[in-house]
């Protein structure tokens, strides 16, 4: 059996696909910090929800950082003000999340091309503002806020190996989750209205009712993992929603391969990997990103993962 065709059952194989990223993710993570690779696997599901707006819409977002931060600050406000329960404060963050989804959602996605992507962009500036400025006086403002959970025996987030075991499930769960959604009649669906949605319409389909449901989805995966971002760092700032880093998540999808899970959570790895390590040798190390970038655009249309399938 080739290279390639073994590429591809692992592909189309849950089990496997699944067994391939907990391994990984278990090799790294022993050979190198603990630490390091769950802020790896943090951002990992956070591209997997911007992805779910992206590979399976097909509606580029200059603005994901909004939902992101919204689960960060979410948890955080839950940790410093109601309860110091870690799951009630990743509740609280997937709640944020969910209600961006739902208010934003009906009139983000009746827009396309430039305005989706700059609307959004907008929207997060707004939320930027609004941690900064008004609401400072409670969210800590550019200083942020530490934070403190309570533990129950082995659930300890303060221990940073049960942090990564706990990302690392929620993660694949969150993967199954998805091949779940993308390989359904629904998914088929949202692939159908990426392509063509005037035609899905005269099948007689509310397409804008599914694209608001996947929009939701998008929105919650992502403020989840800002949830687990507030856990793993146990402080919240206004770097976490900062429109600037939006540019990371859009990177590491074309980098991996969007619309791909493999290929999601492997741009993913390698952008945080170039991040976190080659800055140990480069100073001016967003120059190989720029590099990469160009790279991407006119020879690897399909990311790394599109280049190791058709290899």
């Amino acid at each position: 059996m080739s290279r390639v065709e073994i590429i591809r059952r692992i592909e189309r194989s849950t089990p496997l696909t699944l067994a391939v990223i907990a391994v990984g993710f278990l090799v790294f993570g022993y050979s190198t910090s603990l630490f390091k690779i769950t802020d790896f696997i943090i951002f990992c599901i956070f591209l997997l929800g911007f992805d779910m707006a992206y590979g399976q819409m097909g509606k580029l977002s200059f603005g994901h950082m909004l939902y992101y931060g919204g689960g960060c600050y979410g948890a955080s406000m839950c940790a410093m003000y109601l309860s110091e329960n870690p799951f009630l404060a990743m509740f609280c963050g997937i709640v944020v999340g969910v209600a961006l989804g739902l208010l934003l959602g009906p009139v983000l996605v009746r827009l396309k091309g430039a305005a989706f992507a700059l609307s959004n962009l907008a929207f997060n500036q707004v939320g930027y503002f609004l941690v900064l400025v008004p609401l400072a006086p409670w969210t800590g403002g550019e200083d942020g806020r530490s934070l403190r959970f309570t533990s129950w025996g082995w659930l300890d987030f303060s221990d940073p190996t049960f942090r990564f075991f706990f990302c690392l499930t929620a993660l694949l769960l969150i993967t199954w989750l998805i091949l779940i959604f993308v390989r359904s009649p629904y998914g088929i669906f949202m692939r159908a209205t990426k392509e063509n949605e005037i035609r899905v319409r005269f099948l007689g389909y509310n397409s804008h009712v599914f694209k608001v449901i996947t929009f939701t989805i998008s929105t919650t995966i992502s403020a989840f993992a800002g949830s687990l971002t507030t856990l793993n760092l146990q402080y919240t700032n206004t770097s976490l929603i900062d429109t600037s880093r939006s540019v990371e998540v859009i990177f590491a999808a074309l980098m991996g391969g969007a619309g791909n899970v493999l290929g999601i959570v492997l741009g993913g790895t390698a952008f945080m990997a170039i991040r976190q390590y080659l800055a140990d040798y480069l100073v001016r190390w967003e120059m190989f990103l720029g590099i990469a970038l160009l790279l991407i655009a006119f020879r690897l249309k399909k990311g790394i993962w599109g280049v190791l399938v058709k290899a």
